[in-house]
């Protein structure tokens, strides 16, 4: 696996197996889920700050690399 492009990540099993119920219902795979929820979560905040969508994207992926180190 390409860990540049991929991570993976813990959850608390009970949201492990509500996201798989989720997926179910909504046709998606966990991945998919996911990034659809972090999607929606930039949208809510750059809504929040007054910003674009795409702006509140770049400043947030430029925070996360730079957490990263």
């Amino acid at each position: 696996m390409d860990t540049n492009k991929w991570k993976s990540v813990a959850v608390e099993k009970n949201s492990y197996l509500i996201l798989q119920a989720l997926c179910k219902h909504g046709y998606h795979k966990p991945g998919a889920m996911i990034s659809k929820l972090v999607n929606e979560m930039v949208a809510k905040v750059a809504k929040k700050e007054g910003k674009t969508k795409g702006t509140m994207l770049k400043q947030l992926l430029a925070e996360g690399k730079e957490l990263k180190g």
